[in-house]
């Protein structure tokens, strides 16, 4: 597939500044639904792995949840995860997405987000 280069030339100084920019790369219903599917299962491994301390397999950690979040980009979302360019805050922004589509503050379905841009 042709991927869709949109990454901002912009250099974001705060988690604030770059969360619409983020969500802008997030528009996808399928890319927003394996996101929360990828950090979730990876929160839980992180917790399994910590209960029994089966600490020579948190290396399936980031595989799990970044797994999930690099199918989104790469064959629904078309375009090149923000993870590249803003590691940190891109990280921070698949557990803000997460928590804002639980508590109803986002939908999967991107057409109606407050907080798009």
């Amino acid at each position: 597939p042709e991927f869709k280069i949109t990454m901002s030339t912009k250099q974001y100084q705060t988690f604030e500044e770059f969360y619409p920019f983020y969500l802008s790369q997030h528009r996808d219903y399928v890319n927003r639904l394996l996101h929360c599917i990828g950090t979730s299962l990876a929160m839980l491994c992180l917790m399994y792995i910590i209960v029994t301390a089966s600490f020579t397999t948190i290396f399936v950690v980031p595989i799990i949840g970044y797994g999930f979040a690099w199918v989104g980009h790469f064959f629904f979302e078309q375009n090149k995860p923000a993870t590249f360019t803003y590691p940190l805050f891109s990280f921070r922004g698949d557990f803000t997405m997460l928590k804002d589509i639980i508590t109803g503050q986002l939908s999967l379905d991107s057409t109606n987000d407050p907080k798009l841009v």
